[in-house]
């Protein structure tokens, strides 16, 4: 019996190269940060604040300290640093001290034999509170009705665009007032960390799940008065970010209780503290008025931007310009007049999730493109290529549009995708608006389709001074590569070594372990890692290729710069020489370090003008739903989609992106919303609070549209956050389509549909 043997195609960039990870998570055997243990133990709690405003009067902790189990009881006496922490403005106390701001707010933290004793502990902490009444509604705030519930005020920051013709209108005017609810991160691995101190008890190794480990290192080290040699922390396994762990939530508390207890502590939270322990979605509401001429083309844009920044400030003033400076979405617009605040409350702290204000945007000003084409009667494609904005194109901050903007060929690619085939009349009851339920009826269900389009930017904003760094070694025959790029879903555990492959022309490629022992990584958010960390992981395998060349060069005598990679030999590009990168590289050692920048950006002036953004990418969504106009439900039939991507790096890994996305946007469209009362969460739980499952997924069809963009160091533009952004409103297009009716707000609910 003869076998032919095939061989595997290298786990080289633009090949579908499987995740390191995967087969772990899959069989459980994957280690999250949840699952550490140490020797010697002990277990950290944290008691939160039941009301959204109050006084502290007092706070009694002897109970706590003298229940058997209970090693020490932390409160902000116990801070021996920075009291205050945060990303942006250091305004967030690591313990509240005299006020508490928001339901869930830290007021102590206490170390036990056992998370039974912690609860119990914390259950005796005696604390007097004088209840005051919440700021929960921004425009009290704006209005000036409602005194400042922090020193820094109840305005996080307000910001204008002036551009054009102020005057400037058009015989189409079209407008709303759009309202987006407050959605959650949802990710299924909750917040955990494990921290052991030093033997001198002068420092602490902090083991977390975190989006930025260099950010995280600086800001507890502030609050623990420690140098920031003595604060080491490295990345646990991750179940997924999308925004939620850039922010603090129990990093210092964990190390606090370490070092007080002398002992390694382990924190993890419930489901239900998470909703509390972390940042979310802004809710936002927005009007915007859109003038446009007869033929649909937009003239002018007026727009008023609220963000609910909640208690503290996180992100929220760089989600604001995000949002704003995205009035116009990717459509050309040469007059607008935007006003934008974003809000401190009493409601929970809001901060970066996927997409980043401009899902708020994409929601209003794709719900306006669709009024304007019902105004000039014509279809939603129309409108949109009419109005498609294209490479070289002013944005209303003055910036231009540098990057490949292929907007329609988006939109084309997307409406080429066929549409799927009409609900038959027998149909099983899956299929059908509320599932197994059998509450749908086929005779009552109702088709639609519609449109979103939108554009997204890529990496930080504002002059902000945003790097990465990486180190490739070559040692024994292998490469190692060592960054402090956080690993939380988006695949750069499998991008990383595909890159050295690549360049190196070896396959046997290993990660170090992601911590603090090399220059910061920046943070997993704004689409940046695959151009930042990838840039400096190619940038340093580039650089040791190099001092290989002449290695290799000066052992054969041939010039170096005569040496290229060709799959996994040294050639002479002019000769005959040639050489295997394996044989080459026999006792063969190098180490080379190297940091990425992007080009420079500024901050907006008073009047919104500025080349404030980076870069950016475009995508389109269909939509095609059945809904139940009796019963208010909603079966998202189809996503068809087509994305500007650069180039695709990793086919299998780029759907994967796609599809999650598409989900995230679907939950925002239809069910995911975090309902607040009176400044109090009332559905921190994933029994209501509603989450897309694999039988409400559509069935997604996609086309990557790769244009190289050459301002990527690897051609490649950021994929993860343009997905969940214009799936949103495309998918209430396709609603409205199907009933006839205007809707306003997401999430869509039953009775939106059916009142």
């Amino acid at each position: 019996m003869s076998t032919t043997v095939t061989a595997r195609n290298r786990d080289v960039l633009g090949n579908s190269a499987l995740r390191p990870d995967g087969a772990g998570k899959v069989s459980g055997s994957f280690e999250f940060t949840s699952d550490m243990h140490a020797d010697n133990m002990l277990w950290g709690a944290t008691l939160r604040s039941p009301h959204p405003y109050a006084r502290i009067v007092s706070i009694d902790t002897s109970a706590a300290l003298a229940l058997a189990g209970v090693s020490c009881v932390i409160t902000s006496q116990d801070v021996p640093g920075k009291p205050t922490y945060g990303l942006i403005s250091s305004d967030q106390p690591v313990f509240a001290s005299d006020f508490v701001r928001y339901v869930g707010e830290p007021v102590a933290a206490v170390a036990a034999d056992h998370p039974e004793t912690c609860r119990r502990a914390l259950a005796l902490i005696q604390i007097e509170y004088e209840v005051l009444t919440p700021l929960t509604d921004p425009e009290d705030a704006i209005s000036g009705k409602f005194s400042p519930i922090h020193p820094d005020g109840n305005i996080i920051r307000h910001q204008r665009i002036i551009r054009g013709d102020q005057s400037a209108t058009g015989p189409i005017v079209v407008e709303g007032l759009y309202e987006i609810g407050m959605q959650d991160q949802a990710f299924l691995g909750l917040e955990a960390a494990l921290a052991i101190p030093d033997s001198d008890g002068a420092g602490v190794h902090l083991h977390v799940a975190t989006q930025w480990l260099h950010e995280d290192l600086s800001q507890i080290s502030a609050c623990l008065a420690l140098p920031a040699n003595r604060v080491r922390l490295t990345l646990g396994g991750v179940g997924g970010a999308f925004g939620a762990r850039e922010d603090i939530s129990l990093q210092v508390h964990c190390c606090l209780l370490a070092l007080k207890a002398n002992r390694p502590i382990k924190m993890q939270y419930s489901r239900e503290e998470s909703f509390f322990g972390h940042v979310h979605r802004h809710p936002a509401k927005i009007f915007m008025r859109h003038h446009a001429d007869a033929s649909g083309k937009i003239v002018k844009i007026d727009a008023r931007f609220v963000f609910d920044g909640g208690a503290y400030t996180s992100t929220s003033p760089a989600v604001l310009i995000n949002g704003i400076t995205h009035t116009q979405g990717p459509y050309k617009c040469d007059n607008a007049t935007v006003d934008g605040f974003a809000i401190r409350t009493n409601n929970p702290p809001c901060g970066a999730m996927r997409g980043f204000g401009v899902v708020q945007a994409c929601f209003a000003h794709e719900s306006q493109m669709d009024k304007i084409a019902q105004a000039a009667g014509i279809s939603p494609i129309e409108v949109r290529l009419i109005n498609a904005m294209a490479t070289g194109d002013p944005l209303i901050t003055g910036q231009t549009m540098e990057s490949v903007a292929p907007v329609a060929r988006c939109i084309t690619d997307t409406a080429n995708i066929p549409l799927p085939e009409p609900l038959p009349e027998i149909v099983n009851e899956l299929a059908l608006p509320g599932g197994s339920g059998l509450t749908a009826e086929r005779s009552n269900i109702v088709r639609g389709i519609g449109w979103g389009v939108s554009m997204k930017n890529l990496m930080y904003s504002e002059g902000f001074d945003d790097f990465a760094t990486a180190r490739c070694t070559i040692r024994d025959g292998k490469v190692f590569l060592k960054f402090a790029t956080s690993e939380v879903g988006q695949g750069f555990v499998t991008l990383a070594p595909q890159i050295a492959r690549s360049v190196l022309g070896l396959d046997d490629v290993e990660i170090e372990p992601i911590d603090t022992q090399v220059g910061s990584a920046g943070s997993t958010s704004a689409s940046r890692q695959t151009w930042m960390s990838g840039g400096a992981v190619d940038g340093a395998c580039r650089l040791v290729r190099e001092q290989m060349f002449k290695h290799v060069g000066s052992m054969h005598n041939i010039d170096p710069l005569r040496l290229v990679i060709s799959d996994t030999d040294i050639v002479d590009q002019i000769g005959t020489f040639r050489i295997s990168v394996q044989d080459a590289i026999e006792g063969f050692s190098c180490s080379e370090t190297f940091e990425h920048h992007h080009r420079k950006t500024e901050e907006l002036d008073e009047n919104g003008q500025g080349n404030c953004h980076t870069a950016f990418a475009f995508v389109a969504h269909r939509a095609v739903v059945d809904v139940d106009p009796e019963l208010g439900l909603v079966k998202v039939v189809q996503i068809a989609t087509a994305q500007d991507v650069g180039r695709v790096l990793n086919p299998l890994s780029a759907i994967g992106q796609l599809e999650g996305g598409i989900a995230q946007g679907l939950g925002l469209a239809v069910m995911e919303e975090i309902v607040m009362k009176d400044g109090k969460v009332k559905n921190p739980s994933f029994t209501d609070y509603l989450l897309p499952t694999a039988l409400d997924a559509p069935n997604v069809v996609a086309v990557m549209i790769e244009e190289y963009e050459p301002q990527a160091p690897l051609g490649a533009k950021g994929i993860g956050e343009p997905p969940c952004i214009s799936v949103t409103p495309a998918i209430v297009a396709a609603i409205r389509d199907a009933i006839g009716k205007d809707l306003l707000r997401i999430p869509v609910r039953p009775q939106d549909i059916c009142l």
